[in-house]
């Protein structure tokens, strides 16, 4: 029991889409049997269901906006997943906390990405959410590759897709280049983010005629981008 609210301890709130970071994203209907006791969890449900009104009438009733769950998920979480902008920004008016972490580090932002709820993404990076951090990105700055390239210098204006959504064809010091990136909503996804630290490691071994030269990459920004040669097709 919470001596503070009068409610039973923190429960798990498993309706609808999951944390972005989380092994199981599938939801249950736990979340609804529990909805109905506790009015924290209510405050979530209603969060998932975009019941502007309720979610009003439980913080006006003096529920904790902030009340996280037994995995470290708020309100704002479920509704970033959701891609429910309306209440995205009732809560964040309420004092809900941007950047507050799940118990498997993911932010309602990370979230948001992982979803691709792009009005969501902008809502809440205007009020100051801190982007999600490259699975590369290095504290020490002794410790950036040399192979490290700044991605303001890729120059994407005359840019050209050569594969859909993968591979373009960009500019790099004045000379063509063949850009890979790796964006923010794989960043939760660790097969894909191995599979850029092998193919990274990789290229940087193999120097011989048939195979395009790597050039470098960016690994301390999102997205990360891997830089080869260019060859067009003959």
């Amino acid at each position: 029991m919470d001596s503070t609210t009068g409610c039973k301890s923190p429960a798990r709130f498993t309706l609808g889409k999951q944390s972005s970071l989380a092994p199981d994203r599938e939801g249950s209907s736990r979340g609804v049997i529990e909805a109905a006791i506790d009015p924290r969890v209510r405050l979530m449900y209603m969060a998932n269901e975009g019941d502007l009104e309720g979610i009003k009438e439980l913080l006006d009733s003096g529920t904790n906006v902030n009340f996280k769950d037994i995995d470290g998920r708020t309100a704002l979480h479920v509704a970033a997943c959701q891609g429910l902008t309306d209440v995205v920004r009732l809560l964040l008016d309420r004092g809900a906390e941007v950047d507050s972490k799940d118990r498997w580090g993911s932010t309602p932002l990370a979230d948001a990405v992982y979803y691709k709820n792009q009005d969501v993404i902008k809502l809440l990076e205007k009020h100051g959410a801190k982007p999600p951090i490259a699975p590369m990105h290095v504290q020490n700055s002794r410790e950036v590759p040399e192979y490290e390239i700044d991605p303001s210098e890729l120059d994407f204006s005359n840019s050209v897709n050569i594969t859909k959504g993968t591979f373009r064809v960009a500019s790099w010091r004045g000379i063509k280049v063949a850009v890979k990136t790796l964006g923010e909503e794989v960043f939760t996804d660790e097969e894909k983010v191995k599979a850029f630290r092998d193919e990274l490691a990789l290229l940087q071994k193999i120097r011989h005629p048939n195979v395009v030269q790597f050039l470098g990459a960016v690994t301390q920004s999102s997205p990360m981008i891997i830089v080869t040669e260019y060859l067009p097709k003959v």
